[in-house]
């Protein structure tokens, strides 16, 4: 009995130890958001998100989804699992989770109910000051080898967006847009974002 009682009880992960797998992920019975990259377990910044991050995110979401009415892509916001498998999409051979603030997903056969198993088309991070190393080194890196198409960097503060595209494996970046600008996605053809109304509106 003891012995059964000791093994539902959930440990907190490591954050030194970096082999986790999904599975382990699942079984933990913690409040912060986590994500997992490469088997290393990151934990997001304790306070919620600054209020101009989530405006940010809640205002290109709209857009987006106004965009896509009608048509096959998805648009997920976070807290939404996205599962980065390598060699197999068992639980426990999956090293990668992550949970962008938008992404959008068009192989709609890659949705399930926890989430998206494999690289969504586009994803979209917007950059607070908690999170901007995680997304500078970590997760540029896991989208670029895992076949994101297309990943944005928004910084919410200084009002840029900088557009990576994936070309043989490897992103090109766009130069730094801003107001005035007009962003263009190449994975989500004809959307477009005039920069300068929708930065008008973040205050």
């Amino acid at each position: 009995m003891e012995k059964e009682k000791a093994k539902s009880i959930v440990k907190e992960p490591d954050l030194n130890y970096g082999r986790y797998t999904y599975a382990d992920y699942l079984s933990w019975n913690i409040e912060e958001m986590v994500e997992l990259i490469k088997g290393k377990v990151f934990k997001r910044a304790a306070a919620a998100p600054s209020r101009i991050h989530q405006r940010v995110t809640g205002n290109l979401l709209t857009e987006l989804n106004m965009f896509l009415k009608g048509k096959q892509c998805q648009a997920y916001v976070a807290p939404f699992d996205v599962r980065l498998p390598v060699k197999s999409k068992k639980d426990n051979k999956i090293y990668t989770v992550v949970q962008p603030d938008i992404c959008i997903v068009c192989d709609l056969d890659k949705l399930d109910d926890r989430g998206c198993i494999g690289a969504p088309d586009l994803v979209v991070e917007v950059l607070s000051p908690g999170n901007k190393q995680l997304e500078l080194q970590h997760k540029y890196e896991v989208y670029e080898e895992s076949g994101v198409k297309e990943y944005w960097l928004m910084d919410a503060l200084g009002q840029t967006l900088l557009i990576y595209t994936l070309v043989r494996g490897k992103y090109q970046s766009s130069r730094l847009l801003t107001s005035g600008d007009r962003a263009k996605s190449s994975v989500v053809l004809g959307f477009e974002l005039d920069l300068e109304p929708f930065f008008a509106e973040i205050t």
